[in-house]
């Protein structure tokens, strides 16, 4: 069975190119561009790993990290223009697994998301 990963980010091409990119990795890819829709999916799918963008149109990803972190231990990796120590203080304490600040390098978060499961 492919390994499930939800991508929660409102620019629709960063979800894009994300979602490719993860699929020729072999994952299973669904993507989400609110929060609410994240959360149904997130219940739905059951993902293995969640990428979580914090500036979401309907609410903050901090809000659905909270939201997911009730009910779930699946590996949170937050993806954010933001890269202040508050906010990145705040995801951890929410319970995030990693904090990658964009732009990153997709290759980068491929390996990252890889040894955050493997570590499971």
């Amino acid at each position: 069975m492919k390994t499930k990963i939800i991508i929660i980010d409102d620019e629709k091409p960063i979800a894009d190119i994300l979602q490719f990119r993860f699929q020729r990795e072999g994952f299973s890819v669904q993507c989400a561009y609110t929060g609410q829709e994240a959360l149904k999916l997130v219940e739905d799918m059951r993902p293995d790993i969640v990428l979580l963008d914090v500036m979401l149109p309907d609410c903050d990803g901090m809000e659905v990290c909270y939201e997911i972190r009730k009910k779930y231990k699946m590996p949170i990796i937050m993806l954010t223009a933001s890269s202040s120590e508050k906010d990145r203080k705040r995801s951890f304490e929410l319970g995030v697994d990693d904090y990658v600040a964009k732009p990153f390098y997709t290759k980068e978060l491929v390996a990252l998301v890889k040894a955050r499961l493997s570590s499971l």
